[in-house]
């Protein structure tokens, strides 16, 4: 939120799918413990700065414009940024079951950006910065992803709404046609959204993702994001890590888990050992390498963090919801 190279117009933050969104699904697990009754001033901010930019849908800039980050970025920022903060809003409003309207307008803002014609028909036009797995040719699968469990996760049993019955089937038949192409890790996002709403996915599919994820589990009880988008190749020409890291570890914890695994499960367990075993004493964070350049090729120590960031948030709901159970 204070990094300067994240500040837009209207005195607003840009949403990152690295950082603030997954600050915005996992910071309130933590709140039991903590003994908070009420979201805290970092929560609040980041809510603020998205209700702001729903709010302003018409006047605030895009993220980034084609005039300074190259042609379609404009559009792209548009469909990013609707996606991401329905799903903020909605999230947040899950938590008190009572859908708002600056919710219900960032969910007219996301349908309007929904593709209707084309090879992208029922998706959205995403961010694409060459980065796996959020800004790469394929995320607009992901982001697809994101807007069904937002429309899922919404209260007020907000996807039966009539007037969206037509943008969710189109949304139903994107995720279905596009599902069989996709890498690990985006079917993992799909197992996701399938948890939050019905219909995407029939048993024998969702078994099939289950499995395909369990196999690629490392010894060591965690899994590699390498391995879960095959043949990705580093910008700076490095190796891959092949380790097994904290993104992938905690999102795939996570994920089974929303999709109905039982605590018990032997694989699941030994994820979550994992989990339990590698967070940093140092900073609280689980460790996670970039897809696409090294610590040494970042542009700044910043970004160099963003998939710890992302692994942390993931490692937190994955650890939480199985306390919970």
């Amino acid at each position: 939120m204070a990094w300067p190279r994240a500040s837009r117009d209207h005195e607003t933050f840009c949403i990152s799918c690295h950082t603030a969104v997954p600050y915005a699904l996992s910071r309130s697990a933590l709140r039991k413990s903590l003994g908070e009754q009420t979201p805290s001033a970092n929560e609040h901010a980041l809510l603020d700065n998205v209700t702001k930019r729903v709010r302003l849908w018409k006047e605030v800039a895009p993220f980034y414009t084609d005039a300074d980050r190259g042609q379609y970025k404009t559009v792209e920022s548009r469909g990013t940024e609707s996606v991401l903060n329905a799903l903020i809003l909605a999230a947040n409003d899950a938590q008190n079951g009572h859908l708002s309207n600056d919710t219900r307008t960032a969910f007219n803002n996301m349908w309007a950006e929904q593709q209707t014609a084309g090879s992208n028909r029922g998706g959205w036009l995403w961010l694409r910065f060459n980065n796996e797995p959020w800004e790469a040719d394929d995320s607009g699968f992901y982001g697809a992803a994101l807007a069904a469990i937002a429309t899922g996760i919404a209260p007020g049993n907000y996807r039966a709404t009539p007037e969206i019955q037509t943008r969710l089937t189109l949304l139903r038949e994107y995720l279905a046609r596009e599902s069989a192409v996709q890498t690990t890790v985006n079917r993992i996002n799909l197992l996701w959204a399938s948890s939050k709403l019905p219909g995407l996915l029939d048993e024998d599919q969702r078994k099939s993702i289950i499995n395909e994820t369990l196999n690629t589990q490392r010894p060591d009880g965690g899994w590699s994001l390498t391995s879960l988008i095959a043949g990705w190749k580093r910008a700076d020409e490095t190796p891959q890590e092949m380790t097994s890291d904290g993104y992938a570890t905690g999102f795939i914890a996570f994920v089974l888990q929303q999709s109905g695994m039982p605590r018990e499960n032997p694989q699941l367990k030994r994820a979550l050992a994992w989990l339990a075993t590698n967070q940093s004493k140092t900073d609280g964070s689980w460790p996670s390498s970039s897809l696409n350049k090294t610590v040494q090729h970042h542009q700044t120590p910043q970004t160099a963090q963003f998939m710890s960031d992302a692994a942390t948030a993931y490692a937190v709901l994955a650890l939480t919801e199985a306390d919970r159970r």
